[in-house]
C-alpha cells in the first residue's frame, strides 16, 4: 500500500511539473516543434532541467543493491533498435507534431476539463486496446500454425 501511495504522489507531482512548465498547453508544445516559425525554446529548457535533476539523482539509485520500495531494480533488457521501435517512435512523433499532446501531459489536462484532452485520451485508450487486440489475434494465429507445423511432423 505504500508504494501506491508513493507512486500516485510521484504521478501528482510529476503532473503538477508538467502543467507548471507549460508542457499541458498544446499551443506552446506545438510553438516548441515549429522550429522554421515562431519557435518557443521554453520547453527544451524544462527538459535541460529535467534531465539535470534525473542524471543525478539516477547515478545515485544505481549504486544501490534494490529500491527502497520493491526488492529488486527492473531495468528493461531489450536495448536494440528496431522496426517496431522507429514505427512507435515515429507514431508518437507525429501525434504530438499534430495535437500538441503526448500521452502524460494529455492525462494531466483532465484535470481541467479539456475537451481536446478528453478526446484524445479516448483515441489513445482505443489505439491500446485495438493494438492488444490484433497482438492476441496474431498471437492465437501463430500458436495455430505452430500446432498445425507439429501435427504435420507427427504424421510424417
Amino acid at each position: 500500500m505504500k508504494s501506491i501511495g508513493v507512486s500516485f504522489l510521484a504521478g501528482s507531482l510529476f503532473a503538477a511539473g508538467l502543467a507548471l512548465a507549460g508542457m499541458t498547453s498544446p499551443e506552446k508544445v506545438l510553438a516548441f516543434l515549429d522550429v522554421t516559425g515562431r519557435w518557443d525554446p521554453s520547453l527544451a529548457f524544462v527538459m535541460v532541467g529535467a534531465i539535470g535533476v534525473y542524471l543525478p539523482l539516477q547515478w545515485i539509485v544505481r549504486r544501490r543493491r534494490a529500491p527502497i520500495l520493491a526488492p529488486r531494480f527492473v531495468v528493461p533488457a531489450e536495448t536494440k533498435i528496431d522496426t517496431r521501435l522507429v514505427i512507435g517512435a515515429a507514431t508518437f512523433g507525429i501525434g504530438w507534431g499534430l495535437v500538441g499532446y503526448c500521452p502524460a501531459p494529455a492525462i494531466a489536462s483532465l484535470a481541467t476539463g479539456s475537451w481536446p484532452a478528453l478526446v484524445f485520451v479516448g483515441g489513445m485508450v482505443g489505439g491500446l486496446a485495438m493494438y492488444e487486440v490484433a497482438r492476441g489475434a496474431l498471437a492465437a494465429r501463430d500458436a495455430a500454425a505452430r500446432e498445425t507445423a507439429t501435427a504435420r511432423t507427427k504424421n510424417g
